[in-house]
C-alpha cells in the first residue's frame, strides 16, 4: 500500500535531485514541461455489442488526483517530478484513454463518458490503484506500474455484473519525468486493450419480461369468441341464456 509522504527532504530525495538532474517537486509546481499520456489504439474489427456503456470517471489512489507525475521513493513515501505535468489530472486521462480504446475496437457504436448522459445498458466502473514511477534506488532507472480494478454494472440499479483486474508493468528508458511519462502511456495502453476486450464480452443484459394480458387456461381463438359473443349480447344480436 502506497503511503503518502509528500515533499520529503532527506537521503534518498537528495541523491535523486543529485544523480537525476532535481527531477523531485519539493513544492507547488512552476510551469515546465507538459507530458501527454494518451495511448494510441490500432482500429479493430469484430461483431459489434447491441448495448451500450457509459464510462464512469474513475477513482483514484490517495495522492493521485493530481495533474502532476507520481513517483514511488524506494521507503515507499509518493512524491513527483518537478516541473512536470499530465495535461488534465489522472481521473480524466484515465477515462479519455478507455473511450479510445472502446472506439477504437470498432465493436461498440454507443459509448460515452458519463458526462455525456448517454442512455446507457451498462456502467463502467474505474479505479485506478496505482499510476506511478517506482524507485528500486533514488538514482536508478524507475519502473512504473498501472493497476487498474473494473466493474461492470447495470446502469439502472447498479448490480455488479463482472469484476476484472489488471495490473501492467514497464521500466523507463531512463531517469527523467519524460521517460516516466512515456513508459506510463505505454502500460496504461495495455491495460486498457485488456479492459476493453473483458467488458466486450459481456452479454446483452436482461430486458423485463412484458406483463401477461392474457389468461393462459384458455387459447387466444376462445378468448376471442367469448369478446365477440360479449360484444353481440351487448347489440342485442344474440339473446342472453
Amino acid at each position: 500500500m502506497i503511503q503518502r509522504r509528500l515533499f520529503l527532504i532527506g537521503a534518498s530525495a537528495l541523491g535523486l535531485s543529485a544523480c537525476g538532474g532535481n527531477l523531485l517537486g519539493l513544492g507547488p509546481p512552476d510551469a515546465g514541461p507538459i507530458y501527454p499520456v494518451r495511448p494510441a489504439f490500432p482500429a479493430g474489427s469484430g461483431e459489434k455489442v447491441s448495448w451500450a456503456l457509459s464510462i464512469l470517471r474513475p477513482d483514484v489512489a490517495s495522492g493521485l488526483d493530481t495533474d502532476r507525475i507520481a513517483l514511488v521513493q524506494p521507503d515507499g513515501s509518493l512524491e513527483f517530478y518537478a516541473k512536470s505535468n499530465y495535461p488534465d489530472r489522472l481521473p480524466p486521462l484515465v477515462q479519455q484513454a478507455l473511450l479510445d480504446g472502446f472506439e477504437a475496437s470498432g465493436r461498440i457504436d454507443a459509448v460515452a463518458p458519463e458526462q455525456a448522459a448517454l442512455h446507457a445498458d451498462y456502467n463502467l466502473v474505474i479505479e485506478v490503484k496505482d499510476f506511478a514511477a517506482h524507485y528500486s534506488q533514488p538514482d536508478g532507472i524507475p519502473t512504473v506500474t498501472v493497476s487498474i480494478s473494473a466493474k461492470l454494472t447495470t446502469a439502472h440499479g447498479r448490480a455488479i455484473v463482472a469484476n476484472f483486474s489488471t495490473i501492467q508493468t514497464g521500466t523507463a528508458s531512463a531517469n527523467s519525468a519524460a521517460a516516466a511519462a512515456q513508459a506510463l502511456q505505454l502500460v496504461l495502453g495495455a491495460a486498457v486493450t485488456q479492459i476493453v476486450a473483458w467488458a466486450l464480452t459481456a452479454p446483452p443484459p436482461k430486458t423485463q419480461q412484458p406483463v401477461q394480458t392474457t389468461s393462459p387456461g384458455k387459447p387466444a381463438e376462445e378468448l376471442l369468441h367469448d369478446a365477440t359473443r360479449g360484444s353481440d349480447r351487448m347489440r342485442g344480436k344474440v339473446p342472453a341464456q
